[in-house]
Formats: C-alpha cells, sequence, structure tokens
C-alpha cells in the first residue's frame, strides 16, 4: 500500500503540472490583460508596460511559466495579486481558503449525516411507504439547486424570523485546523444556514446514490448465505451489505470534496462569506493571472489527495481489492 501511494504521489506532479500549463495557456488565449480597466479610465501604455515589466509579463510565455513553476517549488510563492496590490496569491488563499474548507466539510459532514442513513431506510423499506418519502424528498433536493435554496432559507429564518444571523461568518479561524478550541455559539449560528443550503443537495444525491447501491447488493448471494447462517439483519445489513454498497458513494466523495472545500461562489455570495470561490471568480473577471492559477492548483491539489484518499477507501470497504 505504502508503495502504491508513494507511486500515486509521484505520478500526480506531472498532472498538475499539466493542468497548470493548461490554464496559462487559456488565460493567455483570452482577450484582454490583467492591466485593462474595463468601464474604467484606461492607464497609459507607458505605464501598462512598466506594469508588465514589473510583473514579467513582457518575456516570453515559457519563460513566464517557467519562472511560476520555480517560484512555487524552490519557495512556495504562488506570486503577487495583479488587482489586489498590497496582498500576495498566498495571503488570499490563507485567508479566505480556511473559510471554504470550514463550509465544505461541515456541508460534507450534514450529506453523509442524512443521505446514507435515508439511502439505508429506502433500501430496506423497497416500494413501501419509507421508500417513496426518502425517494420523493431525494429527487425534491436534487431539484432545488443552492442558488433557489440558500436565499429561501435566508429571507425565512434570518429576515423574517430572525431566528439566525443575516450573513457573515461567525468564526475568525476554523476550529477543526491546528489546535483547537470548540466552535462558539456565534459560529455555529453563523455556519447553520449556508451549511444546510449547500449540504441539502448533496444528502439527496448520496440518498439516491446509496439507495441505488445497496438494493442491488442486498440481492447478492453471500447476502441470501448470512441471513440463511442465522445472522441478525442488522449484522447483515452494516456487517456485510452497507460496506460494499459504500463503494459508490465513496467514488462521488472525491470530486464533491474538492469542490465544496475549495469554495462555493453561490452560498458565499449569498450569505457574504469570505470564502475562496468569490476570488476565483473576480480572478477570472480581472484577468488576475496569479489568483486564478494559484485556486486552481489549490483545487487540483486536493482533487488529487481526495481520489487517492477514495482509492485507499475502496481496500478497507472490500478485502478484495488489493493495491501493488
Amino acid at each position: 500500500m505504502a508503495a502504491y501511494v508513494v507511486r500515486r504521489l509521484f505520478w500526480s506532479i506531472p498532472v498538475l503540472v499539466a493542468l497548470l500549463l493548461a490554464v496559462f495557456l487559456l488565460m493567455q488565449a483570452i482577450p484582454g490583460g490583467p492591466f485593462d480597466f474595463a468601464g474604467e479610465r484606461s492607464l497609459p501604455e507607458a505605464v501598462i508596460a512598466n506594469l508588465e515589466r514589473r510583473y514579467g509579463l513582457d518575456k516570453p510565455l515559457h519563460e513566464q511559466f517557467a519562472n511560476y513553476l520555480k517560484s512555487i517549488v524552490l519557495e512556495g510563492d504562488l506570486g503577487p495579486s495583479f488587482r489586489q496590490r498590497n496582498r500576495s496569491v498566498n495571503d488570499i488563499i490563507g485567508d479566505s481558503f480556511p473559510i471554504s474548507a470550514q463550509l465544505g466539510i461541515l456541508a460534507i459532514g450534514l450529506a453523509l449525516l442524512i443521505g446514507i442513513p435515508a439511502g439505508i431506510v429506502a433500501a430496506l423499506n423497497h416500494n413501501r411507504l419509507p421508500d417513496y418519502v426518502a425517494s420523493f424528498l431525494a429527487i425534491l433536493g436534487v431539484s432545488i439547486p443552492a442558488l433557489v435554496l440558500g436565499p429561501v432559507l435566508y429571507w425565512l429564518f434570518a429576515l423574517k424570523l430572525g431566528w439566525l444571523p443575516v450573513a457573515l461568518w461567525g468564526a475568525e479561524k476554523p476550529f477543526f485546523l491546528g489546535f483547537l478550541p470548540m466552535p462558539t455559539a456565534k459560529f455555529i449560528r453563523h455556519a447553520i444556514l449556508p451549511t444546510v443550503a449547500l449540504g441539502t443537495g448533496m444528502s439527496a444525491s448520496i440518498a439516491r446514490l446509496t439507495r441505488a447501491s445497496l438494493l442491488q447488493v442486498i440481492r447478492e448471494d453471500y447476502i441470501r448465505t448470512a441471513r440463511a447462517k442465522g445472522l441478525r439483519e442488522r449484522a447483515v445489513v452494516v456487517r456485510h451489505a452497507l460496506k460494499n454498497s459504500l463503494i459508490p458513494v465513496v467514488t462521488v466523495l472525491g470530486p464533491m470534496f474538492a469542490a465544496v472545500v475549495t469554495g462555493t461562489i453561490v452560498i458565499e455570495s449569498v450569505f457574504g462569506i469570505p470564502g475562496m470561490g468569490k476570488y476565483f471568480v473576480q480572478g477570472i473577471s480581472n484577468r488576475d493571472y496569479p489568483v486564478i492559477m494559484g485556486v486552481t492548483l489549490i483545487y487540483a491539489v486536493i482533487l488529487v489527495l481526495s481520489n487517492l484518499l477514495v482509492d485507499i477507501t475502496y481496500a478497507w470497504l472490500d478485502p478484495r481489492i488489493r493495491y501493488s
């Protein structure tokens, strides 16, 4: 297993470099530049030339990309922001990524807490009332996007009832990163609405996937054998059927986790959360190349690591899977 992990991490390096190269070339192909201020007073050509010289944009593309990789590898520096002159990309990601990660982990936790039990109940009561209710709620959750659910929750529980805060994030530092204090009541109150809005759709998808997979597994011969041996139904479901049925669920959790912990622009915009998704969208609109590259790199690294963790989890869920 250790050799497999090392090999996967080694081969992820050229994947990350190829991804960065593709993003770099796509950014250069987009019309406009980081110092073209649409809707604002244009800068003189001499000023633009000086700015490009300062940030190395006057050099050939291959040299720009090589210098960027060298800065990452040797210094761990993701470069300066072209628009936020007093901040580097490291500063932006350092401030915003923990908040996005905190929201994403809470949403994933809520999705698993709701989705897996709902899928199990639906599968074990196939074509009965609990199955119909769970399936209806799952379809409803998938059909209502966060773009709609977020403002509805915002309007009902924050504006009309006044039970929860209107916006912003209730913790300056994530409570689950580093050496952690417990979450405060202020943080919990601020986290409820965005977590529910983001996690509801994911829980519905997980519930549907768990139901379909468990229905297939409980019809296998080894499940009938376990029941014939006199094992209790709970032991048959939890010990034998559930672990194998979770493989498809774990598969989708890899990219789902990477997507939500690196920022969700809709939820962060609705609830005024200063996460990383906002900076990514602003970087694209402002042609802020280092911000786009930095956020893409963080997303790619998390995606590679989460998929590696998914593959390792396969071996735990199904002992027949071996990695060499």
